[in-house]
């Protein structure tokens, strides 16, 4: 592990802890006794989405995290709560262990743990997931909420 700081070859771990994403450890340089971070993950195999079209994609984190904060925008939800969500999303795909999977399985996970937290993150959401067309879509979903 090189030093970030003097690109040195050699430190010492200083502290050891488990994270969500892997294990964390606290490291100080040996040379310019600086101290650092460095993260420890397992890599996962790649994961396909199947897209309503056929098409397939690579799974992509960063999507979801980014449709899942959209629908929280402006909403008093801790954004701890939507990571730790979204982390729970993240683990159930990938326990699935299937190298594809549906689109709309995705959607479907995301739709029940947002309506958990928000009714009107799920609405919105539900209006880009379900791909509403006018004010009768909305309402349903009103009701049902």
């Amino acid at each position: 592990m090189n030093c970030p700081f003097c690109n040195h070859t050699k430190s010492k771990v200083t502290d050891k802890r488990t994270s969500p994403d892997g294990i964390r450890r606290r490291r100080e340089c040996l040379k310019c006794k600086k101290r650092f971070t460095t993260y420890e993950r397992i890599e996962r195999k790649e994961i396909y989405v199947v897209k309503k079209d056929g098409r397939r994609e690579r799974f992509d984190n960063s999507k979801l995290r980014k449709g899942v904060e959209k629908a929280f925008e402006k909403r008093p939800v801790s954004r701890d709560k939507i990571s730790k969500m979204i982390h729970e999303i993240e683990e159930q795909i990938y326990k699935k262990g299937k190298r594809e999977i549906n689109s709309s399985i995705i959607g479907d996970l995301v739709s029940k743990r947002i309506k958990r937290l928000d009714k009107v993150a799920y609405i919105r959401f539900a209006s880009v997931y379900r791909d509403f067309e006018d004010i009768k879509d909305f309402k349903k979903v009103i009701k049902e909420v």
